[in-house]
């Protein structure tokens, strides 16, 4: 399939890496915050779509995970896209328990600011960043 055939079909093509696997963005469906970046593979990416639950592949442990399945923060898809070159997929969720999206217990993975102040670089803790 060409290019230009890729980003114009309508036939879900999901073009896995080397390592047969697709980068997630996900985020908040009612905020549009960004609450994490993970991996699927196919098996993820298949059982996300069949059971509307957020399945990635853990790359640590090499192993496919269940986002919630312990925390009780299950991620319900409520909508899914592809980009136009169909290697990078955005799933919009609802989250379950208390919110927490990352394992620190945070609402979202992304919950420090980079600051630059002349040659220093450092964090900056956002303190909203917990749930409940």
């Amino acid at each position: 399939m060409s290019d230009h055939d890729l980003e114009t079909t309508t036939e879900f093509r999901p073009r896995f890496d080397a390592d047969g696997l697709i980068p997630a963005i996900v985020t908040d469906a009612g905020s549009g915050e960004v609450v994490m970046f993970a991996w699927m593979n196919a098996e993820a990416l298949d059982l996300t779509l069949t059971t509307g639950t957020a399945h990635y592949w853990s790359r640590s442990r090499q192993a496919l995970w269940k986002k919630g399945e312990t925390s009780g923060n299950l991620q319900s898809v409520r909508e899914l896209r592809i980009d136009c070159d169909q290697d990078v997929v955005w799933l919009k969720v609802e989250t379950a328990g208390d919110g927490a999206n990352c394992h620190t217990g945070a609402r979202s993975c992304f919950y420090r600011t980079v600051e630059v102040d002349g040659d220093a670089v450092r964090l900056v803790l956002d303190q909203d960043r917990k749930t409940g």
